[in-house]
């Protein structure tokens, strides 16, 4: 009786099937950095798909991949060299004047009496205090780690260009050979997942794009027609900080306070201003909007999310977990809910 059980449920495909899916785990738990960018790649190959899509009814798929591929990236050129450009001078006087933007902050916020009953917060806003004004004084006596670093990214950043052509270019054999890797009986709802998981995935891209434009154009703006300093910089820094979900804002606030403290009380005034009226904008109607055609995720999974891939897996892990919670949601309610319900 138990070799007829063993013999009907455990079969050579069951076993090997298994065995790839521990692989798979060993290796995403073993290489945390290249299983962050091939996830990061997958995600916004997801993106592109749609758009390939339809270039290859009437294109072959590898040329509407190169035409889509170079297109995003003449687009990315066209919006981010003129804005380097014209905020490199913002740049140059802001990290000039940071050490001494961050002393003086330093001091009138803990200067507040409510806030020195908060001796390890103060403590610890001098250590971050410290370790700014150190990175930027020594930015020049660091500038071998951070070229390093620089060419790092940029080497995770070309073969990432790579993946992500060749994931959007070669999506039918990626999905037969993804399909084939699971029992025949098992085909048709991995193609169902799978799709699913390629729609949020790709919606999110979008809508994230979309969400932290909102916030830095309302912050751009709202800073220009009040005439506050750095005001390109800082709608920037704050769209770019808007990528990291919660914490992002928070941080991009921090260093717009500490870029117009010494301006006076209407600049601080301003900037918080402004700074409410773009959350307030992308928070009620931009996200809502965009974020509920593609994701539908509580809060307290994106939060938890969050926590893990900062500790596992990184800054950048940060910025994908959202799509990782998405991922993991999308799988739950596909293999567990679906079959108790």
């Amino acid at each position: 009786m138990f070799e007829d059980l063993f013999n009907k449920y455990v079969k050579f495909k069951y076993i090997t099937f298994t065995l790839i899916v521990v692989l798979f785990l060993f290796f995403i738990f073993n290489c945390k950095d290249i299983a962050i960018m091939f996830f990061a790649s997958f995600v916004i190959a997801c993106s592109l798909n749609p758009i390939v899509d339809k270039l290859s009814k009437k294109l072959p798929r590898g040329i509407a991949t190169e035409i889509v591929t170079a297109g995003i990236i003449l687009l990315m050129l066209l919006i981010f060299i003129p804005l380097c450009i014209l905020s490199f001078e913002q740049v140059s006087i802001f990290m000039d004047k940071l050490p001494n933007y961050i002393d003086n902050f330093d001091e009138f916020l803990f200067g507040i009496p409510f806030l020195k009953q908060f001796h390890f917060l103060a403590n610890d806003a001098d250590l971050f205090m410290e370790q700014m004004s150190m990175s930027s004084s020594d930015l020049v006596s660091h500038a071998i780690d951070i070229g390093k670093c620089v060419g790092k990214a940029c080497m995770y950043l070309l073969v990432s260009v790579i993946l992500i052509f060749n994931i959007v270019s070669d999506k039918s054999k990626i999905k037969n050979f993804y399909l084939r890797s699971f029992p025949s009986n098992m085909r048709k709802k991995a193609e169902e997942v799978g799709k699913i998981i390629s729609e949020k995935m790709g919606g999110y891209v979008i809508a994230l794009i979309l969400t932290s434009s909102s916030v830095g154009l309302v912050m751009l703006i709202g800073l220009l027609l009040l005439k506050v300093p750095y005001a390109l910089l800082l709608a920037i820094l704050t769209a770019v900080f808007d990528i990291i979900p919660v914490v992002g804002p928070a941080f991009a606030l921090i260093i717009c306070l500490i870029a117009v403290y010494e301006s006076g009380t209407f600049a601080i005034i301003s900037v918080v201003s402004v700074f409410v009226l773009a959350q307030l904008v992308e928070n009620n109607f931009v996200r809502p909007y965009v974020f509920g055609k593609v994701m539908q995720i509580h809060p307290i999974v994106i939060f938890l999310f969050m926590f893990i891939a900062a500790e596992y897996i990184g800054f950048v892990g940060v910025i994908f977990a959202p799509a990782l919670a998405a991922l993991i949601a999308v799988l739950y309610e596909e293999l567990y809910l679906k079959k108790i319900d």
